[in-house]
C-alpha cells in the first residue's frame, strides 16, 4: 500500500481521463490520495473529490502565487469560507501555502502576511500544514520557529506538525525542519541524474521522517520527463528511495504509509 500525499487531480490536464488516472494509481498500489487545493477556486472541487471517493482526502490552502488576491481586505472572507469547508471530516490539512522567492509573483510582504495568516488558521483548527518553500528556507524556518515552541530531536515523530512539500534544501535545512517537527516530501526529482544533493539528503534522512509525493501533474520522474505526471508514479519514487537507502520497496512503502497516516491523522 502506497500513499500519494500531494497531487492536483482537479487540474484541467486530467479533465479527459480523470477516472482512468485514478484507476491506474490503484492498479499501481497507490491506495490513498491527498488532493491539494492551493487556491480558493479549487477548494470546493477538492472537497467534492474527497466526498466522492473513500480513498481521497483534501488539503485546502492558498499558494504564495495567489497572495495578491488574499491580502488583509480579502483574508477574513476567505478564512470564513475555509472554516466552513474544514467541517468536512475528510479535509485533513491546511495547504499548500508558504513562500516562493523563485518566481516572486508577489512581494515578500504580501507572501509573509498570507503565510502567517494560514499558520494562525491551522493552529486554531489543530490541523497539520503543507508548506511550499522555494528559495525561501531561511524565512520559512525563522517564521516556523515562532510557531514551534521547542525542538524535536527524534528519529520518529508520532504526530508531525506538517510536511515540507517537494523538499529541495540542504541537509542543514532538512535537520532544521526535522527539529521543528516536520516530515519531508520526496518527489520525482529524486530520480533525476542531476539531483545529487537531494539524493545525499535522502541517504541521511531517516525513513521515518519522509513521505512520498508526485505533485501531479507536475514533476514526473526521469522515466517520463516531459510528460504529464500521475499518482501511479509513486512506486517509481519508492524504488528510487529504496535503492538509495538499501531498503526494499516494500519497506519504503510500509514506513512512508505509516508516516503519511500519522501526518494527516487518517486510518
Amino acid at each position: 500500500m502506497l500513499i500519494d500525499t500531494h497531487l492536483h487531480l482537479a487540474d484541467s490536464k486530467y479533465d479527459l481521463d480523470r477516472e482512468a488516472v485514478i484507476e491506474r494509481a490503484a492498479v499501481a498500489g497507490v491506495t490513498t490520495l491527498v488532493e491539494i487545493a492551493e487556491s480558493p477556486e479549487t477548494w470546493e472541487e477538492a472537497v467534492r473529490l474527497a466526498d466522492k471517493y473513500p480513498f481521497i482526502y483534501a488539503s485546502l490552502g492558498i499558494h504564495p502565487h495567489h497572495a495578491h488576491n488574499a491580502g488583509p481586505d480579502r483574508w477574513p472572507e476567505l478564512a470564513n469560507r475555509l472554516w466552513e469547508l474544514f467541517k468536512h471530516p475528510k479535509v485533513v490539512a491546511v495547504g499548500e501555502f508558504g513562500l516562493d522567492y523563485f518566481r516572486m509573483q508577489n512581494t515578500k510582504e504580501q507572501q509573509d502576511y498570507l503565510f502567517r495568516q494560514q499558520l494562525d488558521f491551522a493552529q486554531k483548527l489543530g490541523k497539520p500544514i503543507v508548506i511550499h518553500c522555494r528559495d525561501a528556507h531561511e524565512d520559512i524556518q525563522k517564521t516556523l520557529k515562532e510557531y514551534s515552541p521547542g525542538p524535536i530531536y527524534a528519529r520518529h515523530c508520532p504526530q508531525p506538525k506538517g510536511v515540507i512539500h517537494c523538499f529541495s534544501g540542504t541537509w542543514e535545512d532538512a535537520q532544521t525542519y526535522l527539529a521543528q517537527g516536520f516530515v519531508l516530501g520526496i518527489d520525482g526529482p529524486v530520480t533525476y541524474p542531476n539531483s545529487q544533493a537531494l539524493k545525499e539528503t535522502v541517504v541521511r534522512l531517516p525513513l521515518e521522517r519522509m513521505v512520498l509525493e508526485t505533485d501531479s501533474p507536475y514533476l514526473p520522474p526521469q522515466s517520463t520527463r516531459g510528460q504529464r505526471n500521475e499518482p501511479s508514479a509513486i512506486p517509481i519514487i519508492a524504488d528510487a528511495i529504496g535503492w538509495l537507502k538499501h531498503k526494499t520497496t516494500d519497506e519504503v512503502a510500509r514506513q512512508t504509509t505509516l508516516n503519511a497516516k500519522a501526518l494527516f491523522r487518517i486510518n
